[in-house]
């Protein structure tokens, strides 16, 4: 589902982000990778999306080099990765169903295959009877529910989420790990970016980044 292959980034040309990264997830894994702020945990999780691409080396996603993909079949590529970014990324002055509804029709689905989705997912992370608030009047745990929402109202094979824990209390961190736990249980490929190294060893499937490089790894078959 996810493989990388002797992938290094660098930036300004000399800046390493990422060194000669090899690993393999493969598809139904909940994985986490862990490692401190600097270690290079969004720069692996951008060149995923295609947000970036590697300086070397090569990346898959679902069977598909994402440094070769025109626009077209990168767009195709992303229909199938749900993304759950650190600072939620929610638009202010909307809703929550707007909120949500923007990547449906960003992915061209009808107004009718809109509502039902949007209304799945919002049941899914139970915030439907907050469907009409923006997100300044919601906690931060429901805003990062809201971003877990939008991230699987299209019905994603991969979801990627970038911290998803960072800013919220011990027992909001927890309920949220549980809700990206009952994800995985639905078949979906979840990979999860974190500075907290026990989330991971609690698992059992973990890969530990340390100044852009691969540490550790847990519970990741190894297929190169």
């Amino acid at each position: 589902m996810i493989q990388m292959l002797h992938v290094s980034k660098t930036y300004d040309g000399d800046i390493p982000a990422l060194v000669d990264i090899t690993l393999h997830i493969p598809k139904g894994t909940l994985a986490f990778l862990t490692g401190p702020t600097g270690a290079g945990k969004t720069t692996l999780l951008r060149l995923l999306y295609g947000e970036e691409w590697p300086t070397s080396g090569q990346v898959f996603v679902d069977g598909r080099n994402v440094a070769r993909l025109s626009h077209a079949r990168m767009l195709s590529l992303r229909r199938k990765i749900g993304i759950i970014f650190q600072d939620f990324k929610l638009l202010k002055e909307r809703t929550v169903s707007e909120n949500l509804a923007i990547p449906c029709r960003f992915f061209g689905y009808s107004r009718a295959e809109e509502k039902t989705k949007v209304a799945q997912a919002l049941a899914w992370v139970n915030l439907t009877s907050k469907s009409h608030l923006t997100p300044g009047r919601l906690s931060g745990g429901e805003q990062q529910r809201v971003a877990i929402a939008r991230a699987l109202v299209h019905d994603p094979l991969i979801l990627l989420a970038d911290e998803p824990t960072a800013n919220l209390d011990a027992e909001q961190a927890q309920e949220m790990i549980n809700l990206l736990k009952e994800i995985h249980l639905r078949g979906t490929t979840v990979l999860i970016a974190t500075h907290d190294m026990e989330s991971g060893r609690r698992e059992g499937c973990q890969i530990s980044l340390l100044k852009g490089r691969i540490v550790e790894e847990r519970g990741v078959p190894r297929r190169y």
